[in-house]
């Protein structure tokens, strides 16, 4: 049994050229807790194996981002890309130790109870989760049949107050691309919730009818999108730019590849404005950034979260799965802010008892009536956009040529690559996990 978990760290790809697994080490530490351990009915191989790859991963300490998924995460993980899950409608991850809401799903059971991103969870069903693996959160909060209860203890990092919040879990379908007319206005409010499946395809059809409808702006809105699938957010920013890059890539080597902006992008001078705030993660960064290098749209609002790597899944023999971050993803001008975030051009903090404007709910509106909402970072962006258009003649700035690129750290590869993007094609870069 030993062997065989040793024969399996090695297809893992654990070796290095500095120094060889110590697999006998391994063996002995297995062999050591199957005999000796006194609760021999938790002495279970699976849960050994399980644990042993969860440690490796958990050793990277690149908590809450690359992890091990076990294979009911693995067709989790799927339903999500095309939009759906079951749960209470939160993205979480693991940082410094404890578990963070990256973002509530718009519509959710845990956007409607308030809980917003940054808030920590110290408890699930009364439980303190203080020393729980991620995955085991994520089980006890989506686990439980549909329209069934769980109680979280939510903590405040800004006050450190807790308080608890009861939710019943629900089938989760997302609604990833919503828009509006805002009341007495020519601009429209466009809601992108996350870069899921077909999001480019949703956001393509949204754009066309704004145009149809003769609007002469947009607000552009990110805010609380935690991620979701690179080729979304390749998709998306392109919709937007005429050329340049839409991201680079650098792996481990330093060696970075441009990912270029795709043709045909159905909205490249209509004037934008992004919303954006801590619950804007990674590939709602990737596209904030590629807008925001390119002086295509100014961002508003708050500092997004900082995911700054691009995950790729390895599929193990039983489904299970590694969750690896493989590439550091920078902006076009070579910015790196893994951990560190975007920032604003126009910082706007909403405030706590304040629940952003959605599109859906702005329809039977006036303009004196969403001005009452007080959603300030949509407000001031209404007003912002509304100078842009008169200003400019609603015409932004086209690229005249392609950004200029100055990286730390790396070698880039010269000349455009064509297989760059392809390279990239079906990895995820979304802020955490749904549950």
């Amino acid at each position: 049994m030993g062997l065989a978990l040793a024969a399996s760290l090695g297809l893992l790809g654990c070796s290095t050229p500095k120094a060889e697994p110590d697999y006998k080490l391994v063996t002995q530490a297995w062999r050591t807790i199957e005999g000796q351990y006194v609760d021999q009915t938790a002495v279970e191989p699976k849960r050994l194996t399980y644990g042993a790859i969860r440690g490796m991963v958990d050793s990277l300490e690149d908590t809450g981002h690359s992890t091990f998924l076990e294979p009911e995460m693995v067709k989790e993980l799927k339903n999500t890309e095309r939009g759906e899950f079951k749960g209470v409608g939160i993205e979480i991850q693991m940082k410094l130790g404890r578990v963070v809401v990256v973002a509530p799903f718009d519509d959710s059971p845990a956007q409607r109870a308030g809980i917003r991103p940054g808030d920590i969870i110290s408890k699930v069903g009364g439980d303190d989760i203080s020393d729980w693996p991620l995955q085991r959160v994520i089980e006890k909060i989506g686990g439980g049949r549909t329209g069934s209860k769980i109680t979280l203890t939510i903590q405040d990092p800004r006050s450190s107050k807790s308080r608890e919040i009861t939710l019943a879990r629900a089938s989760i379908k997302l609604h990833q691309v919503t828009w509006n007319r805002l009341p007495g206005t020519e601009l429209a409010h466009l809601r992108l919730a996350a870069f899921d499946f077909g999001a480019t395809r949703d956001l393509k059809k949204a754009l066309k009818a704004i145009e149809g409808e003769n609007l002469k702006g947009i607000v552009f809105d990110l805010r609380n999108n935690p991620g979701g699938l690179l080729d979304e957010a390749i998709g998306v920013a392109s919709q937007f730019l005429k050329q340049g890059n839409v991201l680079i890539a650098r792996d481990a080597r330093g060696q970075t590849d441009e990912v270029p902006v795709e043709e045909g992008g159905v909205a490249p001078q209509m004037p934008v404005v992004v919303l954006v705030n801590a619950g804007s993660a990674s590939a709602a960064e990737i596209v904030a950034g590629a807008l925001q290098d390119a002086q295509r749209a100014s961002l508003l609002g708050e500092t997004t979260f900082g995911t700054g790597t691009v995950l790729q899944q390895f599929r193990l023999g039983d489904g299970s799965a590694l969750l690896l971050a493989v590439q550091e993803w920078l902006t076009p001008k070579g910015r790196s802010f893994w951990h560190k975030g975007l920032t604003p051009d126009y910082a706007v903090t909403l405030p706590t008892e304040i629940d952003p404007c959605l599109p859906l709910g702005e329809r039977t509106l006036t303009r004196a009536q969403l001005e009452a909402a007080d959603d300030r970072q949509l407000l001031r962006a209404l007003v912002l956009l509304e100078n842009q258009v008169k200003t400019a003649g609603a015409t932004p700035r086209d690229l005249s040529e392609p950004q200029t690129t100055h990286i730390q750290n790396g070698t880039k590869n010269k000349g455009p690559s064509p297989r760059s993007s392809n390279s990239l094609r079906g990895r995820i870069a979304r802020g955490g996990h749904p549950a």
